[in-house]
């Protein structure tokens, strides 16, 4: 109980840290950033290691379990809800650049024996609970349209929720039920993880700068959600094979809107 007690609250004398107005110069400044943190420390090889297992697990089990297939969607727009959690290495990477200390894989991940890794991980249960939440609303939407009816393969599916009302229906509601979730963790997590990285502060407070964030920056931040999911669905585009690039430039960019939204202390 003590334990969540420090990871969740902090004193009382502990304030919140201030949150600063962005506009859409921040954002393109933030990704500029992002690419030169990525040719400076290029991480791609690391990430294509990563992928393409993955990629090949999923793309196996959805070949050969027909009732898995309807989770394609679901799991491949994944990325965006877990990705800030994934990313803390290239957050670490990116503060060490910044002031000049050694960036590499083998002190990426020192966040994680830090202080604050209680509250790291638990803002990361959070996403992934979010993640988990998503995956049974998409599959329940499929069961109400589509009952216990199944398909033979990947390709049989796509012309079956391209070419019917019903299938348009499922991907009208099933997008608006995607982006209810994407704005849950936008607002959770845009800059909650990265200032976790940065400071010594308890998950709560992160969060609560998070949504301080989102809620100071309407535009800017819905632009950015845009922003994400456009370069993670180009990412996927080629079997997966982008996202070896996308994922470190982005993870790298929010690093820096986190600067840029984040007064320092």
């Amino acid at each position: 109980m003590t334990t969540l007690h420090a990871v969740f609250h902090q004193p009382p004398s502990v304030p919140h840290p201030r949150v600063r107005a962005l506009g859409i110069h921040d954002l393109r400044v933030a990704l500029a950033r992002g690419v030169e943190d990525f040719l400076a420390m290029p991480t791609h090889v690391v990430f294509a290691i990563a992928i393409y297992p993955i990629a090949g697990i999923v793309i196996a089990t959805l070949t050969f379990e027909e009732s898995l297939i309807p989770l394609l969607f679901p799991l491949a727009s994944g990325f965006a809800l877990v990705g800030p959690f994934a990313a803390i290495g290239l957050y670490e990477m990116s503060r060490r650049r910044e002031q000049g200390l050694a960036s590499t894989w083998s002190n990426a991940y020192e966040p994680l024996r830090a202080r604050s890794a209680g509250s790291i991980f638990a803002v990361g249960f959070l996403l992934m609970t979010i993640f988990l939440a998503w995956l049974v609303a998409a599959m329940g939407l499929y069961w109400a349209l589509y009952d216990n009816a199944s398909h033979a393969s990947v390709p049989a599916f796509l012309e079956e929720v391209v070419t019917t009302g019903r299938g348009w229906t499922l991907i009208l509601l099933g997008n608006l039920v995607g982006f209810a979730f994407s704005l849950v963790a936008l607002a959770v997590s845009v800059v909650s993880i990265p200032l976790l990285v940065d400071r010594d502060i308890d998950a709560l407070a992160a969060i609560e700068t998070s949504m301080a964030v989102v809620r100071e920056n309407p535009g800017p931040m819905l632009l950015w959600g845009f922003i994400v999911a456009g370069l993670l669905l180009v990412g996927m585009l080629p079997l997966f094979v982008g996202l070896a690039v996308v994922l470190p430039v982005l993870g790298h960019a929010t690093w820096h809107l986190y600067r840029r939204a984040v007064a320092p202390p």
